[in-house]
């Protein structure tokens, strides 16, 4: 018997139905099913099927010291039960194994911990390795056509990961939780990648703090000939000045020069995972949704693999082939016109050879996927055809007016050739049309406006600038990201997009900054990033890097163990600031949230025995406490955040507004019974 492993259920069943070349039959054994055909069996695993985890001494939070897990023992425990049982039984009885998982870092770890489970039982199996980047007929075919070998270099990188991310995550975790009192479900959670990433969130949210806003002030003439310059000066940081100039100024201005040219755009560069997950996020989907619904996109064949930092197309791609798929569809004319073409694609800098960058790979119609699923596989079809297209070519005009000998200035821009921007209409600037002047010509003053302005805060990140910061820094990997964002989301440390964070992750950043600063750094999650790609390249071994991860990370709680009174009275006092809603209407004392003896939430008056007003709160759901207040109450408006999967945060606003909102629907029920 030929066994046939791939990450997933879905994978299993898809790439069983293209070899079969008919359908498989489906057994269901122990709970998991698998596909049978031609004396080959095809099961799918659940992603990691086994994990990492210290002995169980190590358990008990208050018992254990902390400086004790950098060094301790770690073991790997079955996390899929029915699916490892299954592989065993199978695996006694295959003569050979075929391993079909994801063709990266993760996806060759999680191959080698099942080949190892089927080793346990079967140290004769022949074993092989497929590598695919659609799961396409053809592509599939020739995949199984020849086949390689297993990279445990590769398999060791991401092992190398697991190990590090566990070690330094509970070790910084437990510390954290225990100096600052969280416990149980509301621990603190610190991590190598986590932290410096939300490091960046806070300096940001910092500098909007400290930054003092700035009046100025700009002059605008408009024109009865149909447009509006603006005052060469630009910014008047006097008012008295640009209302002396405004004074003087007459209804009548002659072009001093105009100037016509043409400016040309270039096709954008192929989608990688990063650039991909920013795309999709300027079109209203987050990156940790994009990714989701990309990997459902790439198991049922529409695209190729997401997970790359590939932006050069490989010469064995047949472009022509796949953008002939859509001869046929909504996107004909657009096939058709760059069938014309020679087919000359654009090139990134970063060029591998594991993945292409991401492109369609068959094709799918908008009626056959759901609604986001379809944006985004348009926004990888339009991405495709655009790195094939034209130069965009705009018309522009600068104009330089004088009225009064004051100095104004005018620019326009037309788009002549769209180009690649006919293909890919996303983010379209707009036409500035400005009419054909001639030097010496005389326009006509319509009005003459003063417009108030203040300097603006630097803006807060959006998810996908903050992965492209990531990306520069070396924090994290094209797969792991946007999983860290999602994490800081759902740890209640941050809310909203663009991204703000809360006072819980403001105070635990502080105090990291200031006792343990390494922690939320990139320099040093940089470092062990690239020693695990020299440990994929063979270039070093596993256990070097693991145990370099230990030495820096001792050096760290050296740091932190000096400091522990400081960062428990830095994050105690943050924590408590991050519960406060306002002042008690009744006693003027702190209005915060609170627990009752039975585990209930509530809002309560610090002032209590004396003072007994309190507002209820919804039972289940993080509570996230906004910096918008209510005009009427001025108590901050509260955000639930549910950690049920793809359930979109509530924002129930002021408390003492809902709950007065909800009395008087009771009333309501009550008058009409």
């Amino acid at each position: 018997m030929h066994l046939i492993v791939t990450e997933k259920h879905d994978a299993a069943k898809r790439i069983s139905a293209i070899l079969a070349g008919k359908k498989p039959v489906r057994e269901r054994i122990g709970g998991v099913d698998t596909y049978a055909f031609d004396g080959v069996v095809v099961m799918g695993l659940s992603g990691h099927i086994v994990g990492l985890d210290f002995p169980g001494e190590y358990n008990n939070w208050q018992k254990c010291d902390v400086v004790d897990l950098i060094r301790a023992e770690i073991v790997t425990i079955p996390t899929q039960k029915k699916i490892v049982g299954v592989l065993r039984k199978l695996g006694k009885t295959a003569d050979s194994v075929t391993i079909a998982t994801d063709y990266d870092r993760e996806g060759e770890l999680i191959g080698v911990e099942a080949l190892k489970i089927i080793q346990e039982v079967n140290k004769d199996a022949v074993v092989d390795r497929v590598r695919y980047s659609s799961v396409t007929p053809k592509e599939i075919k020739e995949a199984f056509s020849m086949p390689k070998e297993v990279d445990f270099n590769l398999a060791s990188a991401g092992e190398s990961r697991q190990l590090i991310d566990l070690i330094w995550g509970a070790a910084l975790t437990r510390f954290v939780s225990l100096a600052s009192g969280r416990l149980g479900k509301n621990f603190l959670s610190v991590g190598r990648v986590q932290s410096p990433t939300l490091a960046l969130i806070v300096d940001r949210e910092r500098k909007r703090e400290a930054f003092v806003s700035k009046p100025y002030w700009e002059l605008e003439a408009h024109f009865k000939e149909g447009f509006v310059a603006h005052h060469a000066h630009g910014r008047f940081w006097d008012e008295e000045e640009v209302e002396s100039i405004r004074a003087k100024l007459g209804t009548i201005g002659v072009v001093e020069s105009a100037e016509a040219a043409r400016r040309v755009e270039r096709p954008p560069i192929p989608f990688n995972t990063t650039e991909f997950l920013r795309a999709a996020s300027r079109i209203g989907i987050t990156p940790a949704n994009a990714m989701r619904i990309a990997e459902s996109l790439y198991v049922n064949g529409f695209i190729s693999y997401p997970r790359t930092d590939n932006t050069v197309y490989p010469e064995t791609m047949n472009a022509e082939e796949i953008i002939s798929l859509f001869l046929k569809s909504e996107f004909s004319e657009h096939a058709e016109a760059l069938l014309k073409t020679s087919l000359t694609p654009t090139r990134g800098k970063k060029e591998t050879t594991d993945h292409p960058p991401i492109h369609p790979a068959s094709l799918a119609t908008r009626d056959k996927l759901k609604a986001d699923e379809w944006k985004l596989y348009e926004l990888v079809v339009r991405r495709f055809f655009a790195t094939f297209a034209g130069d965009a070519v705009w018309e522009t005009l600068k104009l330089a007016i004088e009225i009064d000998r004051e100095k104004f200035k005018a620019r326009g821009a037309r788009l002549v050739e769209p180009g690649w921007r006919w293909h890919y209409p996303y983010k379209q600037p707009e036409d500035r049309i400005l009419p054909k002047l001639e030097v010496g010509e005389e326009v006509h003053v319509s009005k003459i406006e003063v417009l108030s302005k203040e300097t603006q805060p630097p803006s807060r990140y959006g998810q996908g600038r903050l992965i492209k910061i990531m990306e520069e820094l070396g924090l994290g990997t094209k797969s792991t990201r946007h999983e860290t964002i999602s994490k800081l989301y759902s740890r209640g440390y941050v809310h909203g997009n663009p991204i703000q964070p809360t006072k819980t992750a403001v105070s635990l950043i502080k105090s990291l900054q200031n006792y343990a600063q390494t922690i939320t750094e990139p320099e040093m999650t940089k470092k062990l990033e690239e020693d695990m790609d020299r440990i994929a390249e063979g270039e070093i071994s596993e256990k070097n890097v693991v145990e370099e991860s230990r030495t820096m990370l001792e050096s760290v709680f050296k740091d932190l163990t000096e400091n522990k009174e400081k960062i428990t009275e830095t994050l105690r006092e943050g924590l408590r600031e991050d519960k406060i809603l306002g002042t008690c209407p009744e006693c003027k004392s702190d209005l915060i949230i609170r627990r009752s003896k039975r585990g209930g939430r509530f809002v309560g008056c610090t002032g209590y025995p004396d003072c007994t007003f309190s507002l209820p709160l919804p039972k289940t759901g993080q509570i996230i406490i906004t910096d918008k207040k209510c005009e009427k109450h001025n108590l901050h408006n509260i955000k639930i955040i549910n950690k049920t999967k793809n359930k979109r945060p509530w924002d129930l606003g002021c408390p003492q507004c809902n709950f007065e909102e909800w009395q008087k629907k009771e009333q309501e029920k009550t008058q009409t019974t």
